[in-house]
C-alpha cells in the first residue's frame, strides 16, 4: 500500500473529515444497534464517544461522557435510547457472549463511575 506523502495538518484534516462522515453515517443509521456493531466490528457508538473523550482529555480538555456521547449520537444518550434502542435479542446476546468472552454479563459499575454499560458495551 502506498500512502501519498502529506504533512501532519493535512493528515489530521483528512482523519477529522473521515470521523465526521462516520458520525453522520451512524446518526442516520439508527436502525443499526450498538450490540450489532459490537458483534460485527468490536466497537460501537459508545466506544467511539469514549475514544473522543479520551482524545480530549489527552489534550487537557475536560469532557464528560454524556457530552462526548452527544457528539456521536447527535442528541443526549438517554433520548437516543428512548427513540431508537431496541432490546437485544437472544441471538444478539449469544453472539456478543461468544465474541466478547468475559463481557457477556457486564458487572454493575461502581456508583461513582459515569459509564452506562446497560447496552453491553465495554
Amino acid at each position: 500500500m502506498t500512502v501519498p506523502e502529506m504533512d501532519a495538518p493535512t493528515r489530521t484534516e483528512l482523519e477529522a473529515a473521515a470521523f465526521r462522515t462516520l458520525v453522520a453515517h451512524l446518526r442516520q443509521r439508527t436502525d443499526v444497534q450498538n450490540i450489532d456493531m459490537m458483534n460485527l466490528a468490536g466497537f460501537c457508538r459508545n466506544c467511539l464517544s469514549r475514544w473522543y473523550r479520551e482524545a480530549a482529555e489527552a489534550r487537557g480538555i475536560a469532557l464528560a461522557d454524556a457530552d462526548a456521547r452527544e457528539v456521536v449520537y447527535g442528541m443526549p444518550y438517554k433520548e437516543w435510547q428512548a427513540k431508537f434502542q431496541k432490546p437485544a435479542s437472544e441471538e444478539q446476546k449469544a453472539a456478543f457472549a461468544q465474541s466478547h468472552p468475559g463481557h457477556a454479563a457486564p458487572k454493575p459499575a461502581p456508583a461513582a463511575a459515569k459509564v452506562d454499560r446497560s447496552n453491553g458495551c465495554h
